[in-house]
């Protein structure tokens, strides 16, 4: 694609030496797109946004907070009653994390809805669950940075998993706490990493950008771009609708932060950390509650040499990891649900399943939930493992558009 011509001088000098303003042209402007995108393909760039708002609400708490266990609690309430807008930022960098988690769960089974980790966009799909990975790893260490009581025991449940890991179990465990128990070391290890973290997470979606961009975006048909009436340009078209997307997405928002801000929190978290007291149920965010529920429902030995703890936390890591396999595990040459009549039905299962996981995460680990969980677990697994490499294979899909076009132009007449 040849570089636009620029009028203004400044930024004709500075791209003739930078091309900066041609790459955002190109991204933008210059960038095709399906023209049939709907307003699933908003949660991408909103997914982006959430993350430039907890980076910059991130920089302001770090300035106000203190990495140590004996003044992390009384920090954050001075932040919250001293700091000038400070609850503010506070409330915002908090409740941002779910909504961060809730945008990106969405765009994720979007994904799966569509096919969107289907040849040529592997790399593109992989990079996105390695981005969620990161995501989890964030959002664990920073619960940890207020010290309450849910911060210092979910800390050590946590941490504690990997001893389970034989021969390197231990040293794992003794290098996250920096010592032999869930102290002050512990602490300052967190932020360090909680602080380094997104910047990481920052050149990932680079990457997850720049993926996007070489193999282009998906689409609901599940079809590739044929022919120049398929595609409209990235900008004014999807600038307004990720605009308007993002208006609606800020009132969600900001209705928690203004009106319900510790609504997705736990109350524990506000007495501060005693080791020497512990919580009646010590349960992690909201948005890890599927994953702990799959930990936790392994509660017997996996053949003879994996011991039932070690398989929760196998089965757990799985749970995420499978997801890379998808693009090799689903081997149909049709895409998007849309025109899978069959496998449309298994979607909204697993999506009712993994809905009822983060439920039962969030109960107590005692009958009847652990059986419940079980049987959810299993399914899980069987939708990716068994159910999805059997429906690409056996189902017979209904007939595909021509083109984009097409399909949109006899829509619209319709």
């Amino acid at each position: 694609m040849s570089s636009p011509e620029w009028n203004n001088p400044v930024i004709k000098w500075v791209d003739s030496r930078l091309p900066v303003f041609s790459l955002m042209h190109h991204s933008t402007a210059g960038y095709p797109t399906p023209r049939n995108l709907s307003y699933w393909w908003n949660f991408g760039s909103l997914a982006l946004t959430v993350l430039i708002v907890m980076i910059v609400t991130g920089i302001f708490l770090v300035m106000n907070y203190t990495p140590h266990v004996d003044m992390a609690f009384d920090s954050v309430e001075r932040i919250m009653r001293d700091v000038n807008y400070g609850w503010l930022l506070r409330y915002v960098h908090m409740n941002g994390a779910s909504m961060f988690f809730i945008v990106v769960y969405i765009h994720i089974f979007r994904g799966f809805y569509y096919g969107s980790y289907q040849a040529p966009r592997e790399l593109l799909w992989i990079l996105g669950v390695i981005i969620m990975l990161i995501m989890m790893g964030t959002a664990f260490m920073g619960y940890v940075l207020p010290w309450g009581q849910m911060s210092l025991w979910g800390a050590t449940v946590i941490t504690n998993l990997f001893s389970a890991f034989p021969i390197v179990g231990d040293f794992i465990v003794t290098l996250l706490w920096g010592g032999f128990s869930v102290d002050n070391p512990t602490l300052n290890r967190f932020f360090s990493l909680h602080y380094l973290l997104p910047f990481v997470l920052v050149g990932v979606v680079g990457l997850h950008l720049w993926a996007l961009h070489t193999s282009k975006s998906g689409n609901p048909l599940g079809i590739e771009v044929k022919q120049p009436e398929d595609t409209i340009p990235f900008h004014p078209y999807y600038t307004i609708k990720d605009l308007f997307g993002m208006g609606v997405f800020f009132m969600f928002f900001l209705a928690f932060v203004f009106w319900a801000p510790n609504y997705m929190g736990h109350p524990d978290n506000y007495i501060p950390a005693d080791p020497m007291v512990t919580p009646a149920h010590i349960v992690p965010e909201w948005y890890f509650l599927p994953f702990y529920a799959i930990l936790r429902a392994i509660t017997f030995d996996i053949f003879w040499f994996i011991p039932a703890k070690l398989g929760g936390v196998l089965a757990m890591f799985a749970s995420i990891l499978v997801w890379m396999a998808l693009p090799w595990l689903d081997r149909s040459k049709v895409r998007s649900c849309k025109f899978r009549p069959v496998y449309k039905w298994f979607f909204w299962v697993l999506l009712a399943d993994f809905i009822f996981l983060g439920y039962l995460g969030g109960k107590p680990a005692e009958q009847p939930y652990i059986i419940m969980a079980q049987l959810a677990t299993a399914y899980y697994f069987a939708h990716f493992l068994i159910i999805l490499p059997l429906m690409s294979k056996f189902e017979t899909s209904v007939e595909l558009p021509e083109s984009i076009a097409s399909a949109v132009l006899k829509k619209g007449d319709a």
